[in-house]
């Protein structure tokens, strides 16, 4: 650039120190960001990741660009010296740092002298637009023929602007090198003036601006996709949710059941959350009357979260509520179960517990798949009932389940729960059994008054575990 003197552009570089320790603060800063850039490959097919990864990258550009402001400052370059500080950044180039991805060897400078139409580029300007040396740098009237159709008006009116009205140039336009490939550039220049106040030439400084351009398209591409993504967790998540409750309404929030005769059997449940709250998963309890006068008691989990899998456990519990009230046993039921999990267009894996009580007889019968037996509580001690042959549901055609049957006293508490109700627990308790747990908690429920209050004893031990999914409980206390 030649040595003019620009209009309102007084030279006031800064104390050397000051910029020092910028300059290492900036570069500390880069290598931090860069790092933690680094760790975000390979998470490309996750919204998430892709939009951190854009993020990441715009704040390296940025903090590149403001490396090379601040080296400017530290060398107190005016801008009539910017040819030197190219020939600096062809130094910089050379010793690798363009490899990174730097911006710093993304910007030359140019100047077109009206009086002697003299054109000046830096080695540079030359390189960013793909333009060989030998061919010299171009005029102003050849400028528009390698910018885009749409942009040439753009590009007219910002030198029109600064040749006659003196007014800086700012703006961004695109060009296509001899290689075909497109450059998008970011141009700000102010006119030179002469002794008489007549615009006597042009300068301008052209930065490469095409990789950070990427970058912010890649940010709002994939910010957008991320909301997207979000929305579409939020709606699938609502819809689990009120399918859930659609289900499980009349027990949330344990509340008693009144299933069977009131005064032979009282039952409560309760559903415990995830520790997020976020995953909704294929548990359920259930209490029906049947119409014998017994109850059919079942606890279940299907593997999986969101809208398919509570879809699917709702058409399993009402199956199972379907072939109990057409009298089906509790082993013969599972064996149903198993094959309409194996059929189904979405298959799934699943466990359920499901016990038929008779309060004439007092004679519970129940059947296993995959699941954790019962466990009953009697004379303040608990243990679990025997664990019967059944694999999962959904696992194997044509599997059979064993059935069990055992009588009940007066005072006796039944309990059955899902096996997600200790799985990813934390603590000091981290991987005992929930059975275990439960039958260390006998004292306290073989003297509760009424289901409900069992359903709290275990609340309250397990509420506070860290959970993957969801997990039930259910309670039956015998009372007459």
């Amino acid at each position: 650039m030649p040595s003019h003197v620009f209009a309102d552009r007084p030279a006031q570089p800064p104390e050397r120190g000051t910029v020092d320790a910028l300059i290492t603060r900036t570069r500390r800063l880069r290598g931090d960001v860069d790092a933690v850039r680094q760790d975000t490959v390979g998470a490309e097919d996750d919204p998430q990741g892709r939009w951190q990864r854009a993020l990441y990258d715009l704040a390296v550009h940025h903090l590149d660009d403001l490396g090379a402001h601040l080296d400017q400052l530290k060398e107190g370059l005016p801008p009539a010296t910017a040819d030197a500080f190219a020939e600096e950044l062809a130094e910089y180039e050379a010793d690798g740092a363009a490899g990174s991805g730097s911006l710093l060897s993304r910007v030359g400078s140019a100047e077109w002298n009206l009086l002697t139409d003299e054109v000046s580029w830096s080695d540079e300007l030359f390189r960013i637009l793909g333009r060989d040396p030998e061919a010299g740098p171009m005029s102003l009237d050849e400028l528009p023929s390698v910018v885009f159709a749409e942009d040439q008006p753009l590009l007219t009116a910002m030198v029109t602007d600064c040749l006659v009205d003196g007014r800086p140039i700012d703006g961004e336009f695109r060009m296509v090198r001899p290689d075909g490939r497109v450059r998008t550039v970011h141009m700000m220049g102010e006119p030179v003036l002469d002794a008489d106040g007549s615009t006597a030439a042009m300068w301008a400084v052209l930065r490469d601006v095409g990789e950070l351009r990427r970058s912010q398209r890649a940010v709002r591409e994939t910010r957008d996709s991320l909301r997207r993504h979000q929305h579409i967790e939020r709606t699938e998540r609502r819809l689990a949710v009120e399918m859930q409750e659609a289900v499980l309404t009349p027990w949330r929030g344990a509340r008693h059941i009144p299933v069977g005769s009131p005064t032979s059997l009282d039952i409560a449940a309760h559903c415990l959350d995830a520790t997020d709250g976020a995953l909704i998963g294929g548990d359920w309890y259930d209490a029906l009357q049947l119409p014998d006068g017994s109850s059919l008691l079942s606890v279940g989990d299907l593997t999986g979260h969101g809208v398919a899998v509570t879809s699917t456990m709702a058409m399993l519990l009402g199956a199972l509520r379907g072939m109990a009230v057409a009298g089906i046993r509790p082993g013969q039921l599972m064996a149903h179960l198993n094959q309409l999990l194996d059929t189904s267009p979405q298959p799934a894996l699943g466990s359920a517990v499901c016990c038929r009580y008779d309060p004439a007889s007092r004679l519970v019968t129940w059947a296993q798949a995959g699941h954790p037996a019962p466990l009953l509580f009697r004379d303040g001690t608990g243990r679990a009932l025997s664990t019967l042959d059944g694999v999962l549901l959904g696992a194997t055609r044509g599997a059979s389940y064993e059935q069990g049957e055992l009588t009940l006293r007066q005072g006796d508490v039944l309990v059955l729960h899902s096996d997600g109700l200790t799985r990813g627990s934390s603590g000091p308790q981290d991987g005992e059994d929930a059975a275990d747990r439960l039958t260390a908690l006998a004292a306290r429920l073989t003297g509760v008054r009424d289901a409900q209050e069992g359903v709290r004893v275990v609340v309250g031990e397990f509420g506070q575990d860290e959970r993957q999914g969801d997990a039930c409980v259910l309670v039956a206390k015998v009372t007459a």
